[in-house]
Order: C-alpha cells, then sequence, then structure tokens
C-alpha cells in the first residue's frame, strides 16, 4: 500500500488515448495548410505525447520555417480542440469510475505538459469537473511537469503526494519534483523505475491508502 493525501495524474497514455483523433486533426491542420502529404500517425504521437505542444509540432515538421510554423500552429490548436470536443478521446476502462471513486477520499489532481484548454476539454467530455480539485498545465504556466507538480503540491499543502504516469518523461519529472511515481503499465511507455505499477487504472483504488 502506498500512504498519500493527493493523487495527481497525467491525461494522455494514463486517463486517455488521444492520439487517433489528434493525428486526424493535425494532418487535416497540414493539409488545409498547403502541405498535401503529412503522413502523421498515431503510432508516432504516441512517442511524443508528453513533450509540450511546441516540441511535438517541430518534430512532425523538421522542415518547417519560423515562418511555416508560427502560421501552422493556431490551425493545428483550432483543428485538435474542434476533434476533440466532438469525438472525444479513448477512454481506458473505468478510469472515470476510478476518478470518482478515488475523490471520495483523497484529492485529485491533473497535470500535464498540454496546452490551455486541453484538460478543461477532458474533464468535460468525461464529466469529471466536479471530481477534480485542481489541474496545471505548460500551456497554463509556461512551466515544465515536474514545476507544476511542485505547485500542485505547495498550494494544496500535501504531505504525501503521489503522479500516475505512463512514459519515462513522467518518471523523471517525479524524481525531480520528490513525488514517488505510480507506472500506468497500459499507456504509451515504459520504464522499470516506479514505486508501483498498475496494469488497469482501478489497481489505484486498491493500492492508495491515508
Amino acid at each position: 500500500m502506498i500512504k498519500t493525501d493527493g493523487i495527481i495524474f497525467d491525461v494522455d497514455g494514463t486517463l486517455w488515448d488521444s492520439t487517433d483523433i489528434v493525428k486526424d486533426a493535425w494532418n487535416r491542420a497540414f493539409i488545409d495548410s498547403g502541405y498535401p502529404d503529412p503522413k502523421i500517425t498515431a503510432d508516432r504521437l504516441k512517442g511524443l505525447f508528453g513533450l509540450p505542444m511546441d516540441d511535438i509540432i517541430l518534430d512532425v515538421f523538421p522542415e518547417g520555417t519560423e515562418e511555416e510554423i508560427k502560421k501552422l500552429t493556431p490551425v493545428i490548436y483550432g483543428n485538435e480542440d474542434s476533434y476533440l470536443d466532438k469525438y472525444g478521446g479513448k477512454l481506458y476502462p473505468g478510469i472515470v469510475e476510478t476518478i470518482k471513486k478515488l475523490s471520495e477520499t483523497f484529492p485529485v489532481f491533473i497535470v500535464s505538459n498540454c496546452q490551455s484548454g486541453y484538460i478543461e476539454l477532458f474533464m468535460r467530455k468525461t464529466g469529471c469537473e466536479d471530481y477534480i480539485t485542481d489541474h496545471l498545465c505548460f500551456g497554463d504556466t509556461g512551466l515544465f511537469k515536474a514545476d507544476n507538480i511542485r505547485k500542485i503540491v505547495e498550494k494544496h499543502k500535501l504531505a504525501h503526494p503521489v503522479y500516475v504516469g505512463d512514459t519515462v518523461m513522467d518518471k523523471d519529472a517525479c524524481k525531480e519534483a520528490g513525488c514517488p511515481f505510480i507506472f500506468a503499465r497500459y499507456g504509451f511507455g515504459d520504464t522499470d523505475d516506479y514505486a508501483a505499477a498498475i496494469d488497469r487504472p482501478d489497481r489505484l483504488t486498491e493500492i492508495l491508502t491515508v
């Protein structure tokens, strides 16, 4: 059992998988902007999600000039928001029910390196607004995940926070922030360095205690 007084979640690869919808949104953004064959795949995005949005765009469009990227970025943002608002991501089994159950005992938070509005969109599409105490992201603060974890911990005076994520980047951010890392094996990444690992979301209700 892991003692905690606050659970902080990553989004992509931990709460849902939006890569199928996002790759369609991004490909359409490139095509509509005059780049006819972008070839962005869900698998490629799975390897990039967790990075700030600007870094992902640079990775999938390395040949783009600064001016091209500046023009393309708002189109990508707009398409992604529109597609996800319409279709949503693929939720991991039992994740909403798990969040609801955990929130009965612990405050639940979300921290991600995503753009502003993405966490709010997730909460709106899943009906989780009433169960999430607070959230922060790179787009809101300009800070990376470790710093935003610290901000949540300090703001809510957490003595025993845990972070649930699915990549080495999440593990590294937890180490930097001094926060135990729970590895969501069902997500996008892999690591062998964690305080605990889960194969499905509802395992959290079995391994966490006050």
